[in-house]
């Protein structure tokens, strides 16, 4: 894949910027609020730039991405200014690498085909619900409990089984995940880190695009440009198939396929957790109810991992 242009990169940065910049109350760094409405949430332009002590000139044309090669002491002084810790700064640095065309190389492309030791491994992860996504969380494969724990995914196309896109657009992914909010916050913020160094990707224009233009919340979300990668944790789940179930998960990358993680979940032995999770796995365990407007999911298939 071709490297983004200076300016496309540079107005990556200065996005970025602007979303963080409207996050930071001037109460918060020590500024007066003023007096009147203030036009713009969060700090002015002026004000940052004399936090960082960088000339407001030099401030709009970084935010403009007129300006694409800050030093590191003008990264970490805007760091500094907009209060980032973690992610939120890793990902102002990254992108001022890419601004600057200091950056190495983009990712490489996705691969959405899963490698056979991968499906072996997803098979032998059971009753353990586990699948594998794409870098922008397209479902690529998933054994029997995983696919029960998605109810509904499943009746979309291969192409379309994408868990952002489930979380805000599949009547069951807007009711099964409690509570919904924090879920759907993380999810987009981790979408956004993993798109950072390559925001012109095809697959992930076209979902930002589609989830913009269908779903209020995923735009007001993706605006603030919080950022967040995920590496595991806890979701509690309103299941229409096994009732309530807190599991943790792991997230596992998988070398050499452009960003596929593996994702696996596992409750604490002896709990009601767990003995609804091994719900999941039995086989005559009662049907998954059929969403309004949905279609009837078709019959089993054959082999016992789905691929995508």
């Amino acid at each position: 894949m071709a490297a983004a242009s200076a300016d496309t990169r540079g107005t990556e940065l200065g996005r970025y910027l602007k979303a963080r910049r409207a996050q930071v109350r001037p109460e918060e760094v020590g500024l007066p609020a003023g007096a009147g409405v203030r036009r713009t949430p969060g700090l002015r332009r002026e004000e940052l730039a004399a936090l960082a002590g960088v000339s407001v000139d030099y401030y709009i044309r970084l935010e403009r991405g007129r300006e694409t090669n800050p030093s590191l002491a003008v990264v970490d002084a805007l760091g500094r200014a907009l209060r980032l810790r973690g992610d939120g700064y890793e990902r102002l640095h990254e992108l001022a690498e890419l601004a600057a065309g200091r950056a190495s190389e983009l990712p490489a492309c996705s691969d959405h085909t899963v490698r056979d030791s991968v499906l072996r491994m997803l098979e032998s992860m059971r009753p353990l619900p586990a699948y594998v996504v794409s870098r922008y969380n397209r479902v690529l494969a998933a054994n029997p409990p995983g696919r029960r724990l998605l109810p509904g995914l499943w009746d979309w196309p291969e192409p379309q089984r994408n868990l952002i896109r489930y979380l805000f657009l599949h009547p069951v992914g807007r009711t099964i995940y409690d509570p919904w909010e924090e879920n759907v916050a993380l999810s987009v913020a981790h979408l956004r880190a993993v798109a950072g160094a390559d925001p012109d990707d095809p697959e992930l224009t076209a979902l930002v695009g589609e989830l913009v233009l269908k779903s209020p919340e995923f735009a007001r979300l993706w605006e603030r440009y919080d950022v967040c990668e995920r590496g595991g944790g806890q979701k509690t789940f309103q299941h229409p198939r096994v009732g309530p179930i807190t599991l943790t998960y792991e997230v596992m990358r998988l070398a050499r396929t452009g960003g596929q993680r593996m994702v696996v979940y596992q409750a604490a032995p002896g709990t009601p957790d767990e003995q609804a999770m091994l719900r999941l796995e039995s086989a005559d365990a009662r049907p998954e109810p059929v969403p309004s407007g949905h279609p009837e999911p078709g019959p089993a298939r054959t082999p016992s991992l789905a691929l995508g």
